[in-house]
């Protein structure tokens, strides 16, 4: 089935989805510990002014997907979901002096006291009208989602409805405007946990700092998103699935040097160990049903499943493959980089997944969602391989290996906050305990 064309970046649609530009864990949601120590000393206190040209209905704007320009202000109040997505990189060359100044805003946050708990007890959307609305109120005006002259009311009308979405969007979190389990949990971050976020993010950005390329891949894990970029803005963006907590995707920095096209699937020892020993055990079917053959090496042989004994380790002996196909693990595609952690990214038959918030479902390597447009990128400069080209060799389904002229960089990062030049600041959950800020593990 030939796949849907990316939407436009500035799109109010989910953040999480593959958008395309042509032009241009420790914190967990469950669970939050009160943390103190460690903010950053000497920093100046930060006064972050409204920038609005003229009143207007914010929730008008997202309905419409009007693109809104707005002044260069940390969480200028009133930006909507459209204003959340740009072109700039991640990594961009300002990303860490963004940060710096995101830092202030922070701490003249944690200066004053943060903000407000919000009550939880209650899943809140547009029309309610409770007390709960009045906190939940102050807490977006504080960081910059609501507009602070909207003053103080029980009612959650169009402007909160817009203001939860924008919020949602800088969170990772589908921007639905529904304000649930998920939502309520990075409402009540606090300040202070998010200042230290900064902090600690401001050093992995500024250890890639340096020149990346005029073409490169970055994967951020936490935010279980990929961007390619190009001339210093990004082409597009995608979504992914990564890897569970205790089977991590892992930082690295690579190059992609080759395209398996209808390729086969080695399944890891991790795997065959983990999963597939324990689904041998309860259907003897399932290597059949899902065309994964077993090959004894040392002799040469192709085995039969009754051969085997499932119940000790004896597979681990063997080399199981799965044949191309509409079953096979990898999808339809393989994108294949040097690494000693054997990880690649790829296509995957489990579409759905992409569909989640919490996109931790992987053994390690990365899927990639809207593969072929991605792939189609990185062959921009192998001659040939056009989107035409890829589309016809994965309906022949033949086993079709590619190499990639100029390789591609790619860099698997870890990046849990960052912000933008046009002032949006964006925190995700760390997914794998690497900010060092909570014990908890993330909510699923």
């Amino acid at each position: 089935m030939q796949e849907k064309k990316s939407r436009n970046i500035t799109s109010p649609a989910n953040p999480a989805a593959p958008t395309s530009l042509k032009n241009g864990p420790a914190l967990s949601r469950r669970r939050l510990l009160s943390m103190g120590g460690g903010l950053v000393a000497g920093l100046s206190m930060a006064r972050v002014a409204p920038a609005f040209a003229q009143q207007v209905n914010p929730l008008d704007e997202v309905l419409q997907q009007k693109p809104v320009e707005w002044g260069d202000r940390f969480d200028t109040p009133g930006q909507t979901v459209a204003a959340v997505r740009t072109a700039e990189p991640t990594l961009s060359p300002a990303t860490a002096t963004n940060i710096e100044q995101a830092m202030q805003f922070y701490y003249s946050l944690v200066q004053r006291g943060g903000w407000p708990i919000v009550p939880d007890d209650k899943i809140l959307r547009i029309g309610a009208r409770s007390n709960t609305v009045v906190i939940l109120r102050q807490r977006l005006t504080m960081s910059g989602d609501l507009q602070q002259s909207l003053g103080v009311s029980d009612v959650f009308d169009s402007y909160v409805d817009a203001a939860v979405r924008r919020f949602q969007s800088r969170h990772g979190i589908s921007p639905d405007g529904l304000v649930g389990k998920e939502t309520f949990a990075a409402l009540n971050v606090p300040a202070q946990i998010r200042l230290r976020q900064l902090e600690t993010n401001l050093v992995r950005v500024r250890s890639l700092s340096g020149y990346l390329g005029d073409r490169y891949v970055m994967v951020n894990i936490p935010a279980a998103e990929i961007e390619t970029v190009e001339t210093g803005a990004v082409h597009s963006r995608h979504t992914a699935v990564v890897g569970k907590i205790d089977r991590q995707s892992p930082v690295l920095a690579s190059k992609i040097h080759e395209i398996n096209f209808n390729p086969y699937w080695h399944v890891p020892a991790s795997i065959i160990r983990k999963d597939l020993i324990p689904k041998m055990q309860k259907d003897p079917d399932y290597l059949k049903d899902n065309r994964i053959h077993i090959r004894d090496l040392r002799n040469n042989v192709e085995l039969d499943a009754s051969q085997v004994d499932w119940t000790t380790d004896e597979a681990l002996n063997y080399q199981f493959r799965q044949e191309p196909g509409a079953k096979n693990s990898m999808g339809s595609i393989k994108i294949n980089f040097h690494n000693k952690h054997a990880v690649y990214l790829h296509d995957t038959p489990s579409k759905t997944l992409f569909g989640s918030s919490y996109r931790f479902h992987s053994s390690g390597c990365v899927r990639v969602q809207n593969v072929r447009e991605f792939v189609t990128w990185v062959l921009g400069k192998t001659q040939g391989w056009d989107r035409l080209a890829i589309d016809e060799v994965i309906r022949s389904g033949e086993r079709t290996d590619v190499a990639v002229k100029s390789r591609v960089p790619i860099y698997m990062t870890y990046i849990t906050a960052w912000a933008t030049s046009g002032g949006m600041i964006h925190f995700r959950d760390d997914i794998y305990n690497r900010d060092g800020l909570s014990p908890v593990a993330p909510a699923q």
